[in-house]
C-alpha cells in the first residue's frame, strides 16, 4: 500500500473513532460510493477532471452523498480525496481504512469454506462459534467446494480449522494405515 492511502485512512479511521460512529455503516457508504463511481464513466470523469470546478464536483458528490444516505463525516471524507485528486487511489485507501477499522474495533476476517451453501440459520450458528473461535467479532466471507464432501472449513488468519469429512475420512486413513 502507499504512503498516501495509508495516511487518508489512517486521518479517516481517528474521525469515525473519535466521533464513535457507526463503522459497519460507514463501510457500507464507502463501498456504496466506490461501486457507484465503479459503474458509471461519466461520473469517473467528472470528479477526476481537474478542468471541471471543485463546486461543480462536490455538487455531484453532494446529490450521491443524499441518495446514499451517506453520513457528513463520510461525504467531507470523500470530498477532501477528491479536492485532493486522489480518486484514483480510492481502492487502496479504502482497504487501509477497512484494516485500520477491524483494527480498532477488534474484528477479524474469517473465510468458510463449504460443500453446500448454507442457509442463513446455519450461517448464523456458524458465525457464532467462529466468533468464539476467534474470541471476538467476525467479518465472514463464504465460498463453496464440492470436494469439501461435506462440513466446513475455517480460516481465521493464517489459522485453519478443517472440518471437513474430507479430512475426516484422510485422518481415519492415516489411522487405518498406521494401525
Amino acid at each position: 500500500m502507499s504512503v498516501v492511502a495509508l495516511r487518508y485512512a489512517h486521518a479517516f479511521a481517528d474521525v469515525t473513532k473519535s466521533r464513535q460512529l457507526d463503522i459497519p455503516a460507514i463501510e457500507q457508504q464507502l463501498n456504496d460510493f466506490k461501486d457507484t463511481l465503479a459503474g458509471s464513466q461519466d461520473l469517473r470523469e467528472v470528479l477526476m477532471d481537474p478542468s471541471i470546478a471543485r463546486t461543480q464536483k462536490l455538487k455531484v458528490l453532494d446529490a450521491i452523498a443524499k441518495r446514499l444516505g451517506m453520513a457528513s463525516e463520510t461525504r467531507n471524507f470523500l470530498a477532501v480525496i477528491i479536492d485532493h485528486q486522489r480518486l484514483s487511489d480510492l481502492g487502496d485507501i479504502l482497504t487501509e481504512y477497512h484494516r485500520i477499522a477491524d483494527e480498532q474495533s477488534g474484528t477479524v476476517e474469517a473465510e468458510i469454506t463449504s460443500a453446500r451453501n448454507l442457509s442463513p440459520a446455519d450461517k448464523a450458528e456458524l458465525e457464532s462459534q467462529v466468533e468464539r473461535l476467534a474470541g471476538g467479532r467476525v467479518r465472514t466471507t463464504y465460498r463453496q467446494d464440492a470436494a469439501l464432501l461435506g462440513g466446513a472449513v475455517v480460516r481465521i488468519g493464517s489459522t485453519v480449522y478443517d472440518g471437513s469429512i474430507r479430512a475426516q475420512l484422510q485422518q481415519l486413513k492415516q489411522r487405518l494405515v498406521s494401525a
